[in-house]
């Protein structure tokens, strides 16, 4: 069995085995001609069920051969024009280099003794990405394994620096439409998920500042503590960016840890041309960043940026058998005393590759690309009186409705959208994704590759039509 561990004497099996599968995957990327096949959880578990892990296959050769039933034939394929569901992007090559790289040598980004060069190429990017964002010298951050990690991380940081003995009266102020991940981590961190007031929403989706300037009032009358106040920029319904320069100026005025959750809106710091709309950022004490949705990165690379590097003590625990105190004093660089994990994969190496091939105005003009779509769509879909669209988008993801002509029961239009994502999802044809506003269901599109067009999204909107008219159809002669 030594001979399948990767090492010297190795060396030459294992680029016979990754280039077959390369080759594989390659060509399966070359054929593939629909996000999804359609296939159902009741026809793809039997398959895998059948599989015995305890009679292996011996060679590499007939993994691949089985994995094209498990796996490869069924993916969804997030490289295909007429994928537009979730915040998934098609990856760019470099990245998928670098994730060869790094899963082959297998640093792990904890301490220095374990990844040396590693660890200050993820130094780099982290000091790269806090210029782009605007924050000082004092700056500093980590990568993380998600958005998710990287807002409670932040949340973290924000409960230690409010400095209350008493954790009930602590308040975190977030709009309606900010991701989940901050009640999630309300509760992790032992507030409880009443700790986190939401705070309502524009006609743009944007979080009303002049609510939260109330809000913010009430809780001080009180005697509770504004602990946070997390701004989103690009929500992920609805791509809206919250007012950055009038949040940061109340959150300066009550003295509240200004966090911006820009997972998605992260992009825009690559921009050539949408720069703008994160100003204010700069004014945070944190930032989130998802370099695997809008830096078309492979999952998962994502990092939690501090205005103050002191701050990132919160998450230091030090260990005699890993980074004791005494590396700081001998100035050892060990990403550990920042992250809440311990092994940790470098997921920085494929940003550094992505950069260092394609530069940051590659990346940027790409997430412009699915931008200027999302304006193409929002016209289509305000110029069909077929759909009823939710808000004109500010990055690519569009909201949506279909609304049939002579149809009137909201519950009926409610059943005829869930229909026709399902049906869609089935055929394999396309992939959308699906959400409520004001209690009501509606379809989505998010927008992340560059090679859908404005005929692609057309297309799909005829399809999602048909199959809800059918069903509508089916229905009425039913009832």
């Amino acid at each position: 069995m030594r001979s399948h561990l990767l090492n010297d004497a190795t060396a030459e099996s294992y680029r016979r085995s990754v280039i077959e599968g390369v080759e594989r995957v390659a060509d399966k990327l070359a054929t593939t001609r629909g996000p999804f096949t359609g296939v159902t959880p009741a026809e793809l578990a039997p398959v895998i069920d059948a599989v015995d892990l305890d009679k292996p296959l011996g060679d590499s050769s007939a993994a691949l051969d089985e994995l094209e039933s498990v796996y490869l034939r069924d993916a969804v394929y997030f490289h295909h024009p007429r994928y537009l569901g979730h915040l998934n992007c098609p990856v760019v090559i470099p990245a998928v280099l670098g994730e060869a790289v790094l899963s082959a040598v297998n640093s792990s980004l904890d301490t220095w003794d374990q990844s040396a060069g590693g660890t200050l190429i993820e130094r780099k990017l982290v000091d790269w990405t806090n210029g782009r964002i605007g924050f000082g010298p004092a700056a500093d951050g980590v990568f993380t394994s998600g958005g998710s990690q990287s807002n409670l991380q932040a949340l973290l940081l924000a409960r230690e620096e409010a400095k209350s003995t008493d954790l009930s009266r602590l308040r975190i102020f977030s709009s309606e439409c900010s991701h989940f991940s901050v009640q999630k981590s309300a509760k992790l961190l032992g507030l409880g998920m009443d700790a986190v007031i939401s705070i309502p929403v524009d006609r743009d989706k944007r979080m009303q500042s002049v609510v939260l300037a109330a809000e913010l009032a009430a809780c001080r009358a009180e005697g509770l503590v504004p602990m946070a106040i997390v701004a989103t920029a690009g929500t992920t319904d609805f791509g809206s960016i919250d007012p950055l320069p009038e949040i940061a100026a109340l959150a300066e005025e009550y003295g509240a840890w200004m966090h911006v959750d820009a997972a998605y809106g992260c992009g825009l710091l690559a921009s050539p041309t949408r720069r703008r709309l994160l100003d204010g950022i700069e004014r945070a004490d944190s930032v989130t960043v998802d370099f695997h949705k809008s830096f078309f990165q492979p999952v998962s690379s994502s990092a939690i940026l501090v205005r103050d590097g002191a701050t990132l003590r919160h998450a230091t625990y030090h260990a005699d058998y890993l980074n004791p105190a005494r590396t700081v004093a001998e100035q050892i660089p060990n990403q550990v005393d920042k992250s809440l994990q311990t092994t940790r994969r470098f997921d920085a190496l494929k940003l550094w590759m992505t950069l260092r091939v394609m530069g940051a105005d590659g990346v940027g003009g790409l997430f412009d690309e699915v931008c200027d779509l999302a304006a193409e769509g929002y016209a289509l879909l305000a110029a069909d009186p077929r759909y009823d669209v939710v808000v004109e988008p500010q990055l690519s993801t569009l909201v949506y409705r279909y609304v049939p002509e002579g149809v009137t029961s909201p519950e009926d239009i409610d059943r005829a959208n869930l229909h026709a994502r399902k049906a869609l999802f089935a055929s394999g044809e396309a992939v959308v994704a699906g959400t409520k506003v004001d209690g009501r269901q509606y379809l989505k599109f998010t927008l992340l590759n560059p090679e859908t067009t404005a005929a692609d999204i057309a297309a799909v909107l005829d399809l999602i039509a048909g199959h809800a008219e059918q069903y509508l159809g089916e229905t009425l002669v039913h009832a």
